[in-house]
């Protein structure tokens, strides 16, 4: 379905080309003065210079092509070379009503399918998930839904961390405590057990401790290590507990993030990489891309317009180790021949910039990814307390994430136990609705590159641009829709017509820019702008609920115009949640 704006500017260039101008200067916007207008052109300046002319005479010239136009009523040129619009009435119902009628709500998939991969999420196996991760689960799972939305097969994958050193911690703390278990036998020759000798508990201790053992004990570390080469070496019994390890994580990860309402299609690490390393390295040693730098093995990927220094890309350490680098270009060769991906986009934070660039030109230039195979950073800010500072718990440790949704769902649920409208047995379902969108939305309004304070205050509010706030429009709408429902009325009957005041106006006008939005976030993989338009459009209908009488409407025809337009709101709102990935109670 077309654009409205769309619609306007086909208007804008038909009649600059019969007032004899260029029709590449009818861009069309919407109005940055909504006093004034509702949508406007500024081309007429910029034509001014091509012309020769002043720019309100040409806007003069233009404004009289449009008397007579199929979707505008209202056509002003003004000073300094403004023209100004205003929607038709009946043009706006009429776009509206198409709008409730359409596949998508208009939204059309893209004309060309392609296979992106999708690569977010990042936990590290045996950790606990904290706040660190918060942000690529969340963001990462909402560029998924709207690269979906546009018709796109995206593949999601978490990416674990699930090879390195803290494995080799895992294991030296286990060995150190259970020195009997039969992985640490090397003679040993039979079956390993079924069952894992600890728990997601156990492990969660075990790794903070490990870790800060090591630290302050070299030997220790050392061991750690050695264990770590052993494990990427293929000792079978490190092998065996790094199965157990990984189950036991993984179960607890998945039920973690489905508390997030996060999933993914693939839950592959860096352990999947290893089998391509060896082959990638030869590849580059025998085609003269990589050579020795101190030791280390290195591709150069600097180019002649780099403006500031780009070290080489580094392969192998000088002892013959592999690095991220190494297993993120592993990755790719692994995606390339697994799925050809069209695009591949990794979702972390900011900081890692320089080495997504890195990784980027040595795949590109060594040929492990095809030239046209788009690679996309995307980098996000952190997530500070109100002291600007990175989150922390009140005794300054990194919070789990576990904690924080705990901690949110209990305010929530405190919430909507004081507004009595929920009975008991729903009000903690409930509660973990409302404390989801204002986790997610309270990220997700935010530009991801940017930092932003969590302020749970603000985030659990039931007013102003929250979660709960848009969460508390839905269910508004959604009493008056069940209300007329419940007294015997058809929605079937009900069509969108003509607008019959301004406050009705503005609220179609808002619905109307949906499609405009969603092209918006999905061209500039940009979440925040989905926030900010469904703050808008419930601004409007809360005016609109404010300003008119609605079941109360006595004239049937423009009660029954009220109510569809009603269920165009809802279900914008609710596609827009979804892709946000949160939803909506029936009460609140």
């Amino acid at each position: 379905m077309k654009k409205l704006v769309d619609f306007l500017e086909e208007e804008m260039k038909a009649a600059f080309e019969k007032a004899g101008y260029d029709p590449n200067f009818a861009k069309v916007t919407v109005s940055n003065r909504p006093d004034l207008c509702e949508y406007q052109c500024n081309g007429a300046m910029a034509a001014a210079k091509t012309y020769h002319k002043a720019p309100m005479i040409i806007a003069g010239d233009v404004a009289v092509h449009l008397e007579g136009s199929e979707a505008l009523e209202d056509v002003q040129a003004v000073n300094p070379g403004f023209i100004n619009m205003k929607v038709k009435k009946e043009f706006l119902g009429s776009y509206t009503q198409e709008m409730r009628e359409a596949n998508q709500l208009g939204v059309e998939h893209d004309s060309q399918k392609r296979c992106i991969i999708l690569d977010y999420g990042g936990a590290n196996v045996a950790k606990p998930l904290h706040v660190g991760h918060l942000r690529s689960a969340i963001i990462g799972e909402c560029l998924k839904r709207i690269l979906r939305f546009k018709g796109h097969e995206v593949i999601g994958d978490v990416h674990l961390g699930d090879w390195g050193y803290q494995m080799g911690l895992v294991i030296t703390e286990l060995r150190k405590r259970n020195p009997e278990l039969v992985y640490f036998d090397e003679q040993y020759e039979g079956e390993y057990p079924e069952e894992a000798p600890f728990t997601i508990n156990d492990l969660e201790e075990i790794y903070p401790y490990a870790s800060a053992y090591a630290k302050e004990h070299e030997d220790y570390k050392e061991e750690a290590l050695a264990a770590t080469f052993e494990l990427q070496n293929g000792r079978k019994g490190y092998r065996a507990l790094w199965k157990h390890i990984m189950r036991v994580s993984i179960a607890d990860l998945k039920r973690n993030y489905e508390n997030l309402n996060v999933t993914f299609d693939l839950w592959k690490g860096e352990a999947d990489a290893q089998p391509y390393i060896p082959d990638m390295v030869k590849m580059m040693k025998e085609k003269g891309f990589a050579h020795l730098d101190q030791g280390a093995l290195v591709v150069d990927v600097k180019e002649e317009t780099d403006t500031k220094e780009i070290p080489p890309c580094m392969i192998l350490k000088s002892d013959g180790a592999a690095l991220y680098d190494t297993t993120d270009l592993a990755t790719l060769v692994e995606r390339e021949k697994l799925y050809h991906p069209d695009e591949v986009i990794y979702m972390t934070d900011k900081r890692q910039e320089l080495h997504f660039v890195q990784v980027f030109r040595c795949a590109k230039k060594t040929g492990i990814v095809p030239e046209d195979t788009k690679l996309t950073f995307i980098g996000f800010g952190t997530m500070n307390g109100k002291d600007g500072k990175p989150f922390k718990t009140r005794a300054g440790g990194v919070m789990r994430l576990s904690d924080l949704i705990h901690g949110i769902n209990e305010e929530m649920y405190k919430k909507i136990a004081e507004n009595r409208t929920v009975a008991p047995e729903e009000a903690e379902k409930t509660a973990q609705m409302v404390g989801l969108a204002a986790l997610k939305y309270g990220d997700l309004s935010n530009q991801a590159a940017k930092d932003y304070v969590f302020d749970l205050d603000k985030f659990a509010s039931f007013e102003g641009n929250t979660g709960p706030y848009i969460l508390y429009t839905i269910v508004r709408i959604k009493s008056i829709l069940n209300k007329y429902k419940e007294n015997g009325g058809d929605m079937a009957e009900c069509r969108i017509s003509e607008p019959h005041s301004e406050s009705e106006r503005g609220l179609m006008l808002e619905a109307a820019k949906f499609t405009a939005v969603m092209e918006q976030a999905y061209e500039e993989l940009a979440p925040h702008k989905i926030c900010g338009y469904i703050f808008d459009l419930a601004n409007s209908f809360n005016r609109f609920y404010h300003e008119n009488r609605i079941l109360g409407e006595e004239d049937k025809e423009k009660q029954q115009g009220y109510l569809a337009l009603l269920d165009l709101v809802k279900d914008i709102l609710m596609t827009s949640i979804g892709l946000l990935g949160f939803e909506a109670p029936e009460r609140m």
